[in-house]
C-alpha cells in the first residue's frame, strides 16, 4: 500500500491523517447535544400550554364573578314584596335556583350551570360553579360581620370554581339604596 504525504509549513513530509467519519464519541456527545434541545422545547410547549389553560380559566372565573356582581347591583336590597311585616333574611319561601327577587335570597346559594348578569342559567358552560356568600357589615366597621339584617351593608362574596376546583374568589360591598 502507498503511504500518502502532506507537506508541513515548513516544507517537511509527514504522513497523512485518515479520517473518515466520526468516532463513536462524537456521534454520543451529538445525540446527547441533539436530545437536551429536543427535551427543552417540550418542556418549555407543556409550561407555554399549562400558562395558557390557567389564563383561560382565570379570565373566564373573572368574567363569571362580574356576572354575579351586575346581578346584585340590580337586585333590590330587601324583599319588595315585604311592606314592614319585617320578613328575616333568606329564600323567601321559593328556591334560590328558581326565582330570586331580592339581594338576600343568594345567601350560601351555588349555581352550577353559572348565572349571569340577570340571574339566568349558561347552560353551555358545564363544569362551572359560583358559590355565594352573604354577611351583613357594621358601616363603622366593614371586617366585622353582624347578625343577617341588622345593619344596611353587606358584603357578597363569590367563589367561582371549574371542576370542583377553585379559580378565584372575590367580594364587594352592596348598600341599601335610599328611597327617593
Amino acid at each position: 500500500m502507498k503511504q500518502r504525504f502532506t507537506r508541513s509549513a515548513r516544507g517537511a513530509r509527514a504522513p497523512a491523517a485518515r479520517r473518515h467519519g466520526m468516532t463513536l464519541i462524537e456521534v454520543a456527545v451529538a445525540t446527547a447535544i441533539i436530545a437536551i434541545g429536543v427535551t427543552a422545547v417540550m418542556v418549555a410547549s407543556t409550561s407555554t400550554t399549562g400558562a395558557t389553560d390557567a389564563g383561560r380559566k382565570l379570565t373566564q372565573a373573572i368574567f363569571l364573578a362580574q356576572e354575579i356582581r351586575e346581578w346584585t347591583l340590580k337586585l333590590p336590597f330587601s324583599d319588595p314584596d315585604d311592606g314592614d311585616r319585617g320578613n328575616p333574611p333568606g329564600p323567601d319561601g321559593s328556591s334560590p335556583q328558581v326565582l330570586v327577587d331580592d339581594l338576600d335570597d343568594l345567601i350560601d346559594v351555588t349555581y352550577s350551570p353559572p348565572r349571569d348578569g340577570q340571574g339566568v342559567a349558561i347552560c353551555d358552560m358545564a363544569g362551572w360553579s359560583q358559590k355565594i356568600t352573604i354577611t351583613w357589615r357594621t358601616p363603622e366597621d366593614l371586617t366585622q360581620t353582624v347578625t343577617p339584617g341588622s345593619t344596611d351593608v353587606v358584603n357578597v362574596q363569590v367563589e367561582v370554581a371549574y371542576k370542583g376546583r377553585s379559580i378565584l374568589t372575590t367580594s364587594w360591598l352592596v348598600t341599601r339604596r335610599q328611597q327617593q
